[in-house]
């Protein structure tokens, strides 16, 4: 089970934890960078970072379904926000804080950059995350 600790000796962190703890034996899934891209490859929300966040968070959610986690399982993340001023990270923030990846807290952090890898590109977000053990079904 993922332990998530605030240590009170630091400033606190505003609806994440400072550390996450994992037991030896737990599964962990790291993945790729969600972009915003459908399923054919086109970008989603050309300048428009809230469609992009809502199009990074669906494929993040596929991808840990895809391995038998979700973003309830998240023990750490970072957010990449192409911006050059602080309104654009504040607003993929509160997007990320309103979805399912805020369902418990785990370590995150959040940067603004000049640039990303696809033509349009203004979020990314990678994760890693627990993945439960999976019942095993007798015949």
């Amino acid at each position: 089970m993922a332990e998530h600790r605030t240590v009170p000796a630091l400033f606190p962190p505003p609806g994440y934890a400072h550390a996450v703890l994992v037991e030896a034996g737990e599964r962990l899934a790291f993945l790729a960078g969600g972009v915003p891209l459908d399923a054919d490859g086109k970008l989603v929300g050309p300048g428009d970072y809230e469609a992009q966040t809502r199009q990074v968070l669906a494929n993040l959610e596929t991808a840990l379904a895809s391995v038998g986690s979700g973003l309830e399982k998240v023990v750490a993340s970072t957010v990449y926000v192409v911006a050059d001023r602080p309104e654009p990270l504040s607003e993929v923030w509160e997007l990320v804080k309103a979805s399912a990846l805020s369902a418990g807290p785990h370590s995150s952090t959040l940067l603004g950059v000049t640039t990303l890898g696809y033509t349009g590109q203004l979020v990314e977000i990678t994760l890693t995350a627990v993945v439960p053990d999976q019942p095993t079904v007798e015949g």
